[in-house]
């Protein structure tokens, strides 16, 4: 699994591309909407990640 900085940059290059090669506001609009819908299900994914890791820590304190 890669780590969660590679993914984000992953999807920046993906957005950057996607500006370059817009040429209209509509292009614009559908390139920051798939962009900010990748950054919002990637962070959820790393956010539950790390609760598990958490979770698995208390348990072992107990």
């Amino acid at each position: 699994m890669a780590s969660y900085s590679s993914q984000v940059n992953v999807i920046h290059k993906k957005f950057q591309n996607a500006v370059k090669r817009a040429k209209t506001k509509q292009a614009l609009n559908k390139a920051y909407s798939a962009h900010k819908k990748d950054h919002e299900r990637l962070l959820k994914k790393h956010l539950r990640e790390e609760t598990l890791m958490i979770i698995k820590a208390k348990k072992k304190l107990e």
